[in-house]
């Protein structure tokens, strides 16, 4: 459920018609809504209920916003980082550092010192060697970092390729064979508490099987690794529940996720932590984006609209899905090729998509944006970068300011030699 509904005729976003922020803010504009992200985070921490001890910790990269973060972390959620500069987002929106868990494969030495001198809850170890270089800095230090160690468990989420970071040749974790040995070496060093193993398979997942399964591989391990004496009071269970993006696109919903997390870990006895993104942030927002021309086609027109691929990467990266309606729909309906101004034929949405009769000059949205948008953003074609509002009941405001071109340009220099 989302709160961008249509009132008599026109599409609001809460309460406040999409065309007040559009000739506010000008388009195109990411558009979130408070409501639903604090609906998602309420409902995400209602399935786990049945897990005693817990950590939600959202996943940055999916939404980095201040405002969006501080939302969340008003909901209780912490943070889920994989750079330093998430990290002191995270921080500037007031999440305890207690709550943040630092995850990713290229922590380079000078984030690794941030983030244990910010005093953050956890790191997630991806390698053997990235843990032996924590371990050097915290030890020189005289400090001690919490840890898990990231699992590869080789389980196949059955998601797009370019998403996938459970399988044997993805880049995450260490291999699940290899895993007790890594721990045993680990363990042992000064400057690291390891504490815990930590696994993610990858994102937008349409079915619980491949999570079962690579939970089930994680609980073996647990055992396994207690049994050689090791103390585990920690797992991290990552993120990945996949969001409908196609009107009537059934998926499993965060009760039924919840179920399972509870069945499959209820011999455990540790904290869990949990890595939700798109599953809070994704149905949060909108693209909103004016139509410039309808430009005849050989077989459909073109609805050439001013949002691009730099604004909304994922169908040029992916090949995404993202449902595209009039914001005052007429009734009428066509089939048409929507696509963006930038010089790219990758710079495409959608090829043949049945959806409302479009004009010049009116405005639509690409929904299911407020995850892997914004953020991904990009000033391709010297174009800037795209504005962020949050809307809140009857108001909003701007939460990100539009970058134009000439900010950008304004950052570069000419050397001298060049003059």
């Amino acid at each position: 459920m989302d709160h961008f509904t249509l009132h008599s005729g026109v599409m609001h976003a809460e309460d406040v018609p999409l065309p007040q922020i559009a000739d506010a803010v000008g388009t195109p504009v990411y558009v979130y809504s408070r409501a639903t992200l604090e609906r998602h985070a309420r409902v995400f921490r209602e399935a786990l209920a049945d897990v005693p001890d817990k950590l939600i910790a959202f996943a940055v990269k999916s939404n980095p916003n201040l405002s969006v973060l501080k939302v969340l972390g008003a909901a209780g959620m912490g943070a889920d980082v994989v750079s330093v500069g998430e990290m002191r987002r995270a921080l500037a929106a007031g999440i305890a550092p207690e709550m943040i868990v630092f995850s990713g494969v290229g922590k380079t030495a000078a984030e690794m010192v941030a983030a244990l001198d910010a005093g953050i809850g956890q790191f997630n170890i991806e390698s053997e060697e990235e843990g032996i270089e924590l371990a050097e800095i915290a030890a020189a230090r005289g400090m001690t970092a919490q840890c898990t160690l990231r699992i590869n468990p080789d389980v196949d989420a059955g998601t797009h390729d370019k998403i996938s970071t459970g399988k044997a040749d993805n880049k995450f974790g260490v291999p699940i064979s290899e895993a007790g040995q890594i721990f045993g070496k680990l363990a042992g060093l000064p400057g690291v508490h390891l504490r815990g193993v930590a696994v993610h398979i990858g994102s937008q997942l349409a079915d619980l099987e491949p999570l079962e399964t690579a939970f089930t591989k994680l609980g073996a391990l647990v055992t396994a690794l207690r049994g050689a004496g090791h103390t585990i009071t920690h797992v991290d269970l990552g993120g990945g529940l996949g969001v409908p993006y196609k009107v009537g696109e059934v998926l499993p919903q965060p009760a039924e996720y919840g179920a399972m997390v509870a069945r499959v870990t209820r011999d455990w006895g540790v904290k869990l932590i949990f890595e939700p993104g798109r599953v809070i942030a994704g149905n949060a927002g909108v693209l909103l984006t004016r139509v410039v021309r309808v430009k005849r086609g050989i077989k459909d027109p073109f609805v050439i609209v001013d949002a691009a691929m730099n604004d909304l990467a994922r169908p040029a990266l992916y090949g995404a899905y993202h449902h595209f309606e009039a914001v005052e729909p007429k009734g009428a309906r066509m089939t048409a090729n929507i696509v963006g101004p930038i010089c790219e034929t990758g710079d495409t949405f959608a090829m043949g998509r049945e959806c409302d009769a479009l004009e010049a000059g009116e405005l639509a949205v690409f929904r299911t944006a407020g995850a892997y948008g914004a953020t991904m953003a990009s000033s391709y074609n010297s174009r800037g970068f795209v504005a962020e509002v949050l809307v809140d009941g009857d108001k909003f405001a701007v939460v990100a300011d539009r970058i134009e071109a000439g900010a950008i340009m304004d950052a570069e220099r000419v050397p001298e030699w060049l003059a």
